[in-house]
């Protein structure tokens, strides 16, 4: 029994007053790590390693073909985490974690007590620092997956967990807040391949790398990535938009040579459609944010990587038929995609910003003197509007568009179709630049209003 002071008078609680269920210890937290724990994965790699002796070699050299010896190799051994996405058992973890691996076991614990599989890899964004695996499981063994929060869905200071497995010592939880939702570590020399990371103060140690990172709803928000070892409490995470977008390429490549137009929200087997794109398939379908796609060419999706095989195989000029369910009523759409390069090509370029670019091709790269084929090169400027004003001119190259290095001219006009006019875009470029006799590539940042 606790006497509790409520506007001067003491009151009498006991825990039988909110009868016998009732737990204080049990807050959103530890409801949140009970969801989603069964989902995090501890993952387990080993890399064989070729060793090169340098005696050995010369012996060969002088001495082949008498002299023969197998090559000498050392196996490396790393730990890190993941986390559930799919109920068929695809996951997903940091790229550097399972990059080069020769074989990857990964462990779960939940309600069926400790197991142990061998994993595969379906696919990595090296630029995003994300892989996907897949489980080797018994056919018809199912897994508990992670929720995906929306894209936008960030607060300022909310509390957030991250769940890994830090130095190999088993599944564990750290508790922070959302410190900041866009920082932009510096990467040496390399334009940034993610265009905000979210920065937390929840401890984020050795292992953790792939683990989630979580809101108070059991929602996934980021993967745990790296920490700032010259500060205290500084660890950051990749954004949720961002491991959508990655998990796309990976899935489906194929997918990214057409136009959905809607952002569908991983995570078990519940498909939220999160946001539209203005004047896409998706939206002309009859789509709506919030609507829950619950059939797809008659038959029900088994998880968000179903779904995307499903539209890939569709491909250009063939109906898909959806069913939607939007609050108690549910509805049928024909839904027909479109070939991106189509709708996403130099033409939106030059009437968003005013310049018309081409892809850098390794012909054109070396005549120019470059020593990468990466960036658009703008082959044409405006005379009049934000390209004349900021001055900008035949032959330089555009390296970064908000910090996003592009990946050719579909992929940037698909950035900046989202775009609103009397938006800013910031350009990284490179100018070339005389000294004397010398021809020089110098770094320029200029910002460009959306036409």
């Amino acid at each position: 029994m606790v006497l509790a002071i409520l506007a001067g008078a003491p009151v009498v609680w006991s825990p039988g007053a909110f009868g016998a269920e009732f737990d204080l210890r049990r807050d959103s937290a530890v409801e949140a790590v009970a969801q989603v724990m069964p989902a995090v994965v501890n993952i387990s790699t080993e890399t064989i390693v070729a060793v090169r002796d340098p005696f050995e070699d010369l012996l060969q050299e002088f001495w082949a073909p008498y002299h023969r010896r197998r090559p000498f190799t050392t196996t490396q051994y790393s730990l890190g985490s993941g986390v559930i996405i799919d109920e068929a058992g695809y996951l997903i973890t940091n790229d550097h974690v399972v990059r080069r691996a020769t074989r990857i076991r990964v462990r779960i614990g939940d309600e069926a007590g400790s197991r142990e599989y061998e994993a595969k890899l379906v696919g990595e964004s090296s630029r995003s620092d994300i892989a996907m695996l897949k489980i080797e499981a018994r056919p018809g063994e199912r897994f508990r997956a992670v929720r995906f929060a929306a894209d936008d869905d960030l607060l300022l200071g909310e509390t957030v967990l991250a769940l890994g497995n830090p130095f190999g010592l088993g599944g564990s939880v750290s508790r922070g807040i959302l410190s900041s939702k866009s920082r932009r570590p510096a990467l040496e020399n390399t334009p940034m391949g993610l265009e905000d990371w979210l920065q937390t103060d929840a401890a984020i140690n050795p292992g953790n790398s792939g683990g989630p990172l979580i809101n108070l709803r059991g929602e996934l928000i980021g993967l745990s990535i790296a920490v700032y070892r010259e500060g205290q409490g500084i660890g950051f995470a990749i954004p949720v938009r961002r491991i959508t977008e990655a998990l796309l390429e990976i899935a489906s490549p194929e997918l990214r040579q057409y136009w959905f137009g809607a952002r569908v929200r991983p995570g078990g087997s519940t498909l939220v459609v999160s946001s539209l794109e203005e004047g896409s398939p998706a939206e002309a379908a009859g789509l709506k944010p919030d609507d829950m796609i619950v059939g797809i060419n008659g038959r029900a999706p088994r998880g968000f990587l179903d779904l995307i095989k499903e539209l890939s195989a569709a491909g250009d000029g063939r109906d898909i038929a959806l069913t939607l369910r939007r609050g108690s009523d549910r509805h049928s759409v024909t839904l027909r995609m479109v070939r991106a390069s189509a709708v996403f090509n130099a033409a939106l370029i030059r009437r968003k910003l005013g310049l018309t670019v081409q892809e850098i091709t390794p012909e054109l790269s070396g005549r120019l003197g470059l020593a990468t084929n990466a960036g658009l090169v703008i082959a044409d400027v405006d005379r009049t509007g934000p390209p004349s004003e900021a001055r900008l001119s035949r032959g330089a190259i555009i390296v970064a568009l908000d910090g996003r290095a592009p990946e050719g001219v579909v992929e940037s006009a698909k950035y900046l179709y989202g775009k609103k006019k009397g938006e800013t875009v910031a350009l990284d470029i490179l100018v070339q630049r005389r000294r004397g006799m010398v021809a020089m590539w110098e770094s320029v940042e200029i910002a460009l209003q959306v036409q």
